[in-house]
Parts: structure tokens; sequence; C-alpha cells
């Protein structure tokens, strides 16, 4: 299925063509007729599917079918993301599919001057891409007025809920006082995520072109099972002996990011840093230097997780196993996108089994482990041993069976009910 069978005006399918996009992917083909029509829409689909163009697309036509008049401060559309890596990324998209076009597009998101993002707000805009925090400071400011818009997208509504949003959102939604076509879009479900569509959205179409929370089918995964403390060790070696020129190592730490970063130059290895603490122009030469082949690694948290979009990238490491599993799927994100292949590398230590557990029962397959020769991890029973050595261990208390504690403990919850119930009367 082709971009012209879609009824799009010649010079978007200009700007597509010049774009390399041939046929609709198939979250396009699932969601671009249903957001044609209006209606509001649930999408769950994995990074690098082609979500952008499924939602901005459809926007775009209608409000090339129905132009109006910029009004000052006010955007006609606007574009939630979690990240001003995402953010930045989806309004490079649509000025590329707008490009001839008179619509006019911007982003704003943290680590940009303010200054410059009034003087692209005070002139009005047709479609607005916005990182939450940033918004919510300049409607604060004034600066800008949603109250009017037609159509809102939350992109990676997940992780926006991962990462406190919530509050800002709801803040946002409050003043709009239209009644705007709606699209969620997002990797992983939750059950808040679910609690704030059934808030906002109107008897939304539901899509989902993958099963919820899988990778892609392209991604192939494997463990390299091997003690902490040999990581970084097993990690130039990889990249040195298997030759990959091309490596997003994501770690839970930022000093665990500055510290591998340290290491790898220190084996010769070139690596740049993305994470928090680095100011945006910084992580962005950071992402041009790898995209370019300047550097050979990137060490980033996960910050980098959504929204970089790196064109055929071979190797994603899992350096450390992330906290939530939900985020292993948003890691690995980054490679096999577009159908292409990839791979998928987790260190685990000992310490992290369960992490890994967590990740396999998520996307319902058992991940192949190896153990590399020189790399064989401790025996457990000797780091059971030692962990029951550590004083925090040793002095531990467990729980008690004693009759009576529990009673006073129950007596103890039943006032503190009590009195719950009094003050509420």
């Amino acid at each position: 299925m082709s971009f012209s069978s879609q009824g799009f005006s010649k010079e978007v399918v200009q700007a597509l063509t010049e774009c390399g996009y041939e046929k609709l992917t198939p979250i396009q083909q699932a969601a671009i007729p249903l957001a044609r029509k209006g209606h509001d829409i649930l999408a769950n689909a994995q990074t690098g599917t082609g979500k952008t163009a499924a939602f901005a697309l459809p926007i775009i036509q209608q409000l090339l079918n129905q132009p109006k008049v910029r009004v000052r401060s006010r955007t006609r559309a606007l574009i939630l993301a979690p990240t001003r890596e995402l953010a930045a990324q989806i309004a490079e998209n649509i000025e590329q599919y707008t490009k001839y076009t008179n619509l006019k597009v911007a982003a704003i998101y943290g680590g940009n001057k303010m200054s410059s993002q009034v003087r692209s707000l005070e002139q009005g805009l047709d479609i607005l891409v916005a990182t939450p925090g940033r918004l919510s400071e300049h409607m604060e400011l004034r600066n800008v007025n949603v109250d009017s818009i037609e159509f809102l997208v939350f992109d990676e509504a997940d992780r926006m809920l991962d990462m406190g949003f919530i509050n800002a959102i709801r803040n946002i939604m409050m003043t709009v006082k239209t009644s705007p076509q709606i699209m969620m879009f997002s990797a992983t479900t939750s059950t808040q995520m679910n609690l704030l569509s059934n808030d906002i959205l109107r008897k939304p179409k539901r899509i989902s072109v993958d099963r919820e929370n899988a990778t892609a089918d392209t991604v192939a995964h494997v463990v390299y099972v091997v003690d902490e403390k040999r990581k970084h060790e097993l990690l130039s070696e990889l990249i040195g002996k298997k030759n990959w020129k091309q490596v997003l190592v994501f770690v839970n730490y930022k000093e665990n990011a500055n510290m591998l970063v340290k290491e790898l130059k220190l084996d010769g290895i070139k690596a740049v840093l993305c994470h928090g603490d680095k100011a945006q122009s910084a992580r962005r030469r950071a992402l041009d230097e790898f995209k370019e082949g300047k550097a050979r690694v990137m060490v980033a948290t996960d910050v980098a997780a959504r929204g970089l979009d790196i064109v055929d990238l071979p190797h994603v490491i899992n350096y450390d196993m992330p906290f939530l599993a939900e985020d292993y799927v948003h890691r690995i994100g980054r490679t096999g996108r577009a159908g292409k292949k990839g791979n998928a590398i987790s260190f685990v230590s000992r310490e992290e089994e369960l992490s890994l557990v967590q990740v396999e029962s998520l996307i319902g397959q058992r991940i192949h482990r190896v153990i590399l020769d020189g790399y064989e991890p401790t025996n457990r029973d000797a780091l059971v041993q030692k962990m029951h050595n550590k004083p925090a261990f040793k002095d531990r208390k467990g729980r008690t069976n004693n009759p009576s504690a529990d009673q006073a403990s129950a007596e103890r919850r039943a006032r503190l009910r009590s009195a719950i119930k009094n003050k509420k009367s």
C-alpha cells in the first residue's frame, strides 16, 4: 500500500518520496485511515515501526484541507513527547513531511533557551511538539495557549507517565476548551496509562500491530553471564574481537556512564556520553559523532532510550539490566528498526538474574545464555557465602511469628483506622 493511495496532497507525497518512504508500515496501514476519519486512537506499537508518520500525516493533511490564519501564541496541533531527543526527532520528521507546504512547525523542550522558543511561539504555529515540563513553563508564563487545539497526540505515553508527567498532562488537559482529536501511542501498556486513556479518549479505536510489550522479530537477543566487576573488560573484548563499529550501551547511573567511557578510552575505543547531566548541545554533538562514525560507542542512561533514531544501528548493549522490565523493550527498540536486523546484548551478573527473569516473562521468550571463555562467573555458592558474611546479612532479623506481636500490630492498625474514621467524621 503506497502513500499516494491514501489521498495525501502531492506536496506531502513528494516529500515522503524524498524521505525514502515507499510503502506503509503495519501501524501506518492501521492508524492512518482511522485518523483521517477523525477517530480518537489508542495504539500499541513497538518503536521503529513508523509511528511518527502514522499520527503526523493525517494531522498534516487535515490542516492543509482546512487552512486557517495563524493566531499569536497559539497552535492548531499539539504533540507531547517525554524526552528532548524524541521531541526534536518528531519535529524534524514533520518538517521533512511539510517541506513543500506552508505549515509552520516548532519544538520546545528543556536544554534550549526560552527566548528563542518564545519567538517561535509568538508568531503562532500549525504544529507544536513539546515535552510536558517545558510546555507547562511556557503556559505559566503565558507564552503559549493551547485552549483551542484541534489535534492532540501523546507519543510514548507510557514513558511520560513513568517519568512523572501525569500532573503536568492533567494540568495541560484542563486548559483545553475544545474537543480535539486525541491519539495515544506507546510501546508498552500499564494500568496507569489505561486509566489516563479512559479519562481523556472518546470511544477510541484500539490498534495493536504487535503483541503488547513485544520486541521486534528482527532483533536477536543474547545474554552474557559475567561478574559485575568484569563487565567493562568483556565489553572492550567483544567490541575489539568482533570488530563492532557502532554500539549503543545502556547503563543505569550517570556515574557508571562516566566511568565506562573513561575505561573504553583507556582501551583505545572512542566513546561518547549521553545522560541527563549533559547539556542538550553536548548530547546533540555526542549523537552526531556517533551517527557519523567518529565515535564507536555511545554510553547512555535511559534518558536516551526514547527518541534516538539511528539508521541501521546494529548493536544495543544492556551493560546494566534495567530496573523496569518494560525499559528493556524501549532500550533495544533502538535496533532492528523498520525491518532491519539488530542485536540486543545483555550483560547479566548473578545479582541481576531476577531482572533477567522479569524481562523474559515480559517479552515471552527465554534469552540464550553465553559464558565466554575466561569470563566464567564465580561460583554462586561463593557469592552467597560472601553476601552472608556481610554485617547487613549476618545481623538481619527475619520475620517473627510471635502471636502476641502479631496481635499488638493488629491492635495498632485498628486504632489507626478508628482515628482516621473519627477525623473524617
